[in-house]
């Protein structure tokens, strides 16, 4: 894991959008102000940074170093966020936590094994939350959602970027994250959906790609410069004004085990 995303903190971080103010104060709310939450996953800091000024305190765990690195400066005076190198098969050597956020990084995990160590980790009414699930449209694996992607994958398959190659349990399953939850202890799971509209251009939609871990800085390596040149010049021949609209739908989903 350290390697898939080499390069990529500082695209994640300026690039990647936000999941708006909405949605984290839902979890804030969920979770409750005096709780202490886990980001499994948790990159530059993208829900750590602003879930830390609602709540108690934020472990934000990550197993690459330069999103660690990058989420540490982005965070700058924030003192409730303890930034530490791990993944989920480290949790029962993390510091003790009542909840437990994952944004898009559950898909990396083994799901069912990281589910049955948290229930018995987190304490009665310790909740599990996923944010921007992909049951939603517009992710990098379904490439034709956005109307940018499609000139997006023609690059990326001159180069041999493989989408594919970003995939693990979830998409060799087939088992969407609802799904995977309703079967599990944490199958009291409640949803709800934040939406917003964005607006792209060049610069932001290459930042965007290459903060992607199957067409990362490091996976592209010295074709890097000629990359960015061919994307550029395919997305400006497809849409020669350089703006694209985009509905940025993101769900929350807040799991705990029924009866707590």
């Amino acid at each position: 894991m350290e390697d898939l995303f080499g390069g990529a903190a500082p695209y994640y971080a300026r690039y990647r959008p936000g999941y708006g103010q909405a949605a984290i104060g839902h979890l804030a709310e969920a979770f409750g102000a005096d709780s202490r939450v886990l980001d499994l996953g948790c990159g530059p800091g993208t829900i750590a940074i602003p879930l830390a000024r609602r709540v108690t305190a934020v472990l934000a765990v990550d197993p690459a170093r330069e999103m660690l690195a990058e989420g540490r400066r982005l965070a700058g005076g924030l003192a409730n966020i303890a930034w530490l190198r791990g993944d989920s098969t480290v949790l029962w050597a993390l510091p003790p936590f009542e909840h437990v956020v994952m944004g898009r990084s559950f898909h990396w995990m083994d799901r069912g094994s990281v589910l049955a160590e948290l229930d018995g980790l987190l304490p009665p009414g310790g909740a599990v939350a996923l944010v921007g699930p992909a049951r939603q449209r517009g992710e990098p694996w379904q490439p034709d959602s956005q109307p940018w992607q499609p000139v997006e994958r023609r690059v990326c398959e001159e180069f041999g970027l493989d989408i594919r190659t970003a995939a693990d349990s979830f998409h060799a399953t087939g088992e969407h994250h609802h799904d995977l939850l309703a079967a599990s202890p944490f199958s009291g799971v409640e949803s709800r959906v934040f939406g917003r509209r964005l607006t792209w251009d060049v610069d932001g939609l290459i930042g965007l790609q290459l903060s992607y871990s199957y067409s990362s800085p490091a996976r592209l390596g010295d074709h890097l410069p000629a990359f960015v040149g061919a994307l550029r010049r395919a997305l400006l021949a497809d849409n020669p004004v350089g703006r694209w609209e985009q509905e940025l739908v993101t769900e929350v989903l807040i799991a705990r085990r029924p009866g707590r």
